[in-house]
């Protein structure tokens, strides 16, 4: 194995003269794509925390220096070059000194692009690890801008670029699969899909001695998935014991996903300190205190694991002369295990998609939201979300997070003198939410009245109109052109005519809300424009039952992720939590839409068939 020693070999203490107490920190970002100066403001924030928490080894999420949604950006040379000056900039730091920084970045290496974590403490970079296995399912394309370091336990010499070089006076440093080695413990790395990976690093790293494993991950939001996150880290140190800490970006930088934090640590099979998923907080940092006996004395009781570490294949080891305990640690507890939070479905609806709303609408620069809300279940939910983001803007404003209070006064268009601080979600959710129910002559008054009625409870400005002249309007054009005039199957039409004049009502509706979504904040004395909401759940994309074109072509789409059936109990849930009595009234089937009311007849004709 290639070995490297920073520092002078010659100051190493014999273990016996060595504290075994080991303070760490990890923390959730909420970087967003090519932010770069942004971005180097949040991470030195977490490192400062991470300081004051006298935490001696600071581990960040997954291309946290440019952001993980850049994209095809990836590709571009750019990318690079800014990412090695903000690592110029954090090394110039007096931030990161006295403590190792795990930093992720993508690198260049004999002209292949890596997604790389950059190790590096007091202006000297100690290791850089690529990413051994990328994600290339469900939402991630890795492999089309990056690609897997796949030399196990192998190294090559990193040239540094020049800007690099005047910082850290180094010229090559370690590039590939090694470890760290402090005066007191040994430290591996993986990163985001590696811990999903049947045969993940940290079970041929465990066997080689190492004690702590870091986790630097990406990893959105999606339903029920942080249990299968937990099991995964909660198994790895099971297996092998030792120090897991997990680190992930939160928020949203651009993709159509949510990353939800959650950084925690765990010491042999037991969570011992666990962050917020679903937050607006941009900078999250937990530590935790671990005793690296406790790990020895795990391994100690299992012979089989320390055969099998007897003969296995040792990794290049990086030796750095510092130490991440302290010699006076007698007094020093540690972390005790923790029972670990998790959300039930239901929260996570009414946390996640709202907390996704609140960083696009930020980011965006514009005023608000522009919901077509027919009083049927997944338009409802979808103001049920837009509520709940109203909720966590007022509790974290009132809580004194000043980048929300900011942002808040932004998007409402509040003068800069203004000192106004979201406290009332009613009254926020007026001013950022307009809701309206587009009716025609075939649509009943009970859909009318449910809307209205959840439209004064969470506080929206609602409107109310007819579209009837519209649709007359458009299929008039038709009539003067071809002298054909289209009827109803229930006036005598075809299935043909019936299905599109259904269609027009529907896509007027989305014509009309965008010409709302534009100009509605004008009509009120306000600036800006708004962006529009969808409500097709899951289940509809996945049959193809909706309208092209029609009110699931919206600017974004919250529940696009989210089955009818989770929607009912989350509206079951949004009943009691905010106080909405309005939705009670729900019936798992609205007649009056046009697509029940096609289902409803086309039943009802095959019954009548059959008598």
């Amino acid at each position: 194995s290639r070995l490297t020693c920073f520092g002078n070999p010659g100051a190493r203490r014999s273990l016996i003269d060595m504290g075994r107490k080991v303070k760490l920190a990890t923390c959730a970002l909420n970087q967003w794509a090519l932010d770069f100066d942004g971005n180097a403001k949040r991470i030195l924030t977490s490192i400062e925390e991470s300081k004051r928490l006298r935490a001696t080894y600071r581990l960040g999420p997954e291309l946290e220096i440019c952001g993980y949604g850049c994209a095809d950006h990836f590709l571009e040379s750019d990318t690079f070059l800014h990412s090695f000056q903000v690592l110029v900039d954090l090394l110039q730091s007096p931030v990161t000194e006295g403590i190792i920084c795990d930093i992720g970045m993508p690198l260049m290496h004999r002209t292949v692009r890596y997604n790389c974590r950059v190790i590096f403490f007091n202006k000297k970079i100690l290791l850089i690890r690529p990413k051994m296995h990328l994600a290339m399912d469900g939402n991630y394309r890795e492999g089309r801008w990056f690609t897997a370091w796949n030399r196990p336990r192998e190294i090559d010499e990193y040239y540094l670029p020049r800007m690099v070089q005047d910082v850290t006076g180094q010229v090559t440093v370690p590039f590939g699969d090694a470890v760290i080695s402090t005066l007191d413990t040994c430290i591996g790395t993986e990163i985001c899909e590696e811990l999903f990976t049947p045969d993940s690093p940290h079970i041929h790293m465990g066997l080689d001695g190492v004690e702590i494993f870091t986790n630097a991950s990406g990893s959105h939001h999606s339903l029920r998935k942080l249990h299968v996150r937990l099991d995964l880290i909660q198994a790895a140190t099971a297996r092998v014991g030792g120090v897991y800490l997990y680190s992930n970006l939160r928020g949203c930088d651009g993709e159509r996903v949510y990353y939800d934090g959650c950084a925690m640590v765990a010491v042999n099979g037991e969570v011992v300190a666990q962050g917020e998923q679903f937050s607006l907080q941009e900078v999250e940092v937990i530590s935790a205190i671990v005793d690296l006996e406790d790990v020895r004395a795990y391994r100690g009781l299992r012979p089989s694991a320390s055969n099998q570490s007897a003969k296995a294949p040792g990794y290049p080891r990086v030796f750095v002369n510092f130490a991440l305990t302290s010699r006076d640690d007698l007094r020093v507890v540690p972390n005790p295990a923790i029972q670990v939070r998790y959300h039930t479905p239901e929260e996570e609806i009414s946390l996640g998609p709202a907390c996704w709303l609140w960083d696009y609408l930020r980011r965006s620069k514009q005023a608000g939201f522009f919901l077509p809300l027919s009083g049927g279940i997944d338009s409802s939910a979808t103001a049920c979300i837009v509520s709940s983001m109203c909720h966590l803007v007022c509790d974290a404003a009132q809580s004194g997070n000043q980048t929300v209070i900011r942002d808040s006064r932004r998007i409402i268009g509040e003068p800069e003198s203004s000192e106004y601080i979201p406290s009332d979600p009613r009254e926020l959710c007026n001013r950022l939410f307009v809701t309206c129910y587009m009716g025609t002559e075939n649509s009943s008054a009970e859909t009318r009245s449910r809307a209205e009625n959840l439209a004064k409870e969470i506080g929206s400005y609602h409107l109310s109109i007819g579209i009837d002249t519209a649709v007359r309007a458009v299929v008039g054009i038709f009539e003067t052109v071809t002298t054909w005039t289209p009827r109803f199957k229930v006036y005598g039409g075809s299935e043909r005519e019936n299905l599109a004049l259904q269609n027009v009502q529907a896509r007027v509706r989305m014509v009309l809300s965008y010409l709302f979504a534009q100009l509605v904040c004008w009509s009120r004395g306000a600036s800006g424009g708004l962006l529009v909401l969808g409500s097709a759940n899951v289940d509809e994309s996945l049959r193809g039952y909706m309208t092209k074109y029609d009110c699931s072509s919206a600017d974004l789409n919250p529940i696009g992720g989210i089955s009818k059936t989770d929607l009912r109990s989350f509206i079951k849930f949004a009943t009691e939590r905010f106080g909405l009595s309005s939705l009670k009234r729900y019936r798992q089937t609205v007649i009056g839409s046009s697509h029940y009311r096609t289902w409803f007849m086309h039943v009802l004709e095959l019954f009548q068939q059959h008598i």
